[in-house]
C-alpha cells in the first residue's frame, strides 16, 4: 500500500479539492459583482460523516464476556473510492442584500469567505505535512 492509499490522505485531498472549487465559485462571484442579475453561489459543504464512512471499513465491538455492553456502531463495510462525489455543488446561497439591477454579492462576504477557504486550505496542507513527518519518522526516515 502506498502512502497515498492511506484513508486519511484520501479524505485531505477530497477537502483540498473542495477547497480549490469553492475559491473558484466565489473568484467567479467577486468578479461578478457589477453583473445585473447576477445571483452570489457558493458550495454545497463536504459531508464528512459520509467521507469517513467511505474511508474504509468500519469496526465492530464484538462482546466477549457477558458484562460487555452492546455499542450503537455498526460496521457498514463502505469503501472510499476516488472519485466519488463528496460535495462540490454549486448552490445559491439565500439573497440577504440585492443591489437595485438584481445582484447579490456581498463583496464583504465573499471576501470573508475566501479568507476562510484560504485558512482551511492552509490547514489542510499543514496537517498532510505532518502527517508525511510521522509517517517518516515511524519508518525511521526522518
Amino acid at each position: 500500500m502506498a502512502i497515498g492509499d492511506l484513508p486519511i490522505f484520501d479524505m485531505m485531498k477530497q477537502r483540498l479539492h473542495w477547497l480549490t472549487a469553492r475559491q473558484q465559485v466565489l473568484a467567479q462571484n467577486v468578479a461578478n459583482s457589477d453583473t445585473p442579475g447576477y445571483a452570489a453561489k457558493d458550495l454545497k459543504e463536504l459531508d464528512f460523516g459520509a467521507l469517513v464512512k467511505r474511508s474504509g471499513p468500519s469496526l465492530t465491538p464484538v462482546a466477549t464476556q457477558g458484562g460487555h455492553i452492546g455499542s450503537p456502531v455498526s460496521g457498514h463495510g463502505n469503501f472510499f473510492r476516488p472519485g466519488q462525489s463528496t460535495g462540490g455543488q454549486v448552490v445559491k446561497k439565500a439573497d440577504f442584500e440585492t443591489s437595485p439591477s438584481g445582484n447579490s454579492v456581498v463583496l464583504e462576504e465573499q471576501m470573508i469567505k475566501v479568507a476562510e477557504t484560504q485558512m482551511d486550505y492552509q490547514t489542510v496542507t499543514g496537517l498532510y505535512s505532518k502527517s508525511l513527518g510521522l509517517i517518516r519518522i515511524a519508518l525511521g526516515r526522518s
